[in-house]
Parts: C-alpha cells; structure tokens; sequence
C-alpha cells in the first residue's frame, strides 16, 4: 500500500540511521504526518503513553547532542523529537514495548517523507533519562525514552540486503 508516497515495504528497505543531515529546515507538514504516523501505533490496553516534545532551537539541540556519547546527530539536525513516556500509562510494563513500535513508524514516515532519521536511545539509563527531562524542563509525569533527530540526508546511505532465510524456522 501507499504511504507517504512510496510503497511501505520501499520505505522499510530504504530505512537507514542518517546521522548528518542538510542545513535546512523540515516542513511543518511532514512533522505533523510523522507524530501521525507514530501516534498511530498500537500500544497495550490501547494505553498511547507517548507524548512528543518537537525541538527547533539550535542551542537546545546542541545540548541534547551531548546528553549521550552517542546523540551528537540531534545536535547537527535541524529538528529534534524527544518521545516521552507517560508515568501514568495503564499497562506500565509494556510502556517501552509501545515506545519502540512507535519509534519504528516515526522512522519509516520520515523515510516515506524523504528525510533522515536517527534514533538515540536515552531509556534505560535513568542518568539520561533525567539529563534529557532537565533540558526540556519536563513535568514529574513524563519519562524521556529516546530522541529522533530528523532532517534532509547529507548524503545517500548504502542499501544492504537484510533478509536472512537461514534465521526463519518453519514449523508445520
């Protein structure tokens, strides 16, 4: 099927983890079709315990970029998402679980947009969690789980084959 323009399993194969991206900015429309496209995962109990900080400050970014030895991307992207996770959430054992099918489709709408994207994982190391919650002036009620840094490849990725026969096991 159609997504974003480009069959869904295109933008699954095309995924890559884009860590340098252009000096320009990212349409508001594309953001909103991204948060869509994560908003729309499924989530245990139907419980969403997502919520989503969108940043464009330079300066904020920057800092991000130096929460982790590994998040400098967030800090050279001209948009950041930080997705947070609601401490209230129904089903709190599986609040990671629906965090990490989100982020996939965050991933896969801003590929299917033409852009970049790049996961950094801030949970579950609690001294990120807060560094990344201070930075955004977050309420107690609200977890950092990871950050997305976004923009228009510096370059194009290499495709790879993924797909791996001798890792499925047919059973019947």
């Amino acid at each position: 099927f159609l997504q974003g323009g480009i069959l869904m399993l295109e933008a699954i194969s095309k995924r890559r983890s884009i860590r340098h991206y252009e000096n320009r900015p990212v349409e508001e429309e594309k953001i909103q079709e991204i948060l869509a496209a994560a908003m729309s995962s499924p989530s245990a109990m139907n419980q969403r315990p997502w919520e989503f900080y969108v940043i464009r400050d330079p300066e904020l970014l920057k800092k991000l970029g130096e929460v982790t030895p590994y998040s400098k991307p967030i800090g050279e992207a001209p948009v950041g998402i930080a997705m947070m996770v609601r401490r209230d959430s129904l089903c709190p054992a599986y609040q990671d679980i629906d965090c990490g099918i989100a982020s996939e489709n965050l991933m896969l709408e801003a590929t299917a947009q033409g852009l970049g994207s790049v996961m950094l994982g801030i949970a579950p190391k609690e001294e990120r969690e807060k560094a990344v919650e201070a930075l955004l002036d977050a309420p107690k009620e609200l977890r950092a789980f990871a950050l997305f840094a976004l923009g228009y490849p510096a370059y194009e990725p290499k495709q790879r084959e993924t797909f791996e026969l001798d890792r499925v096991h047919f059973i019947g």
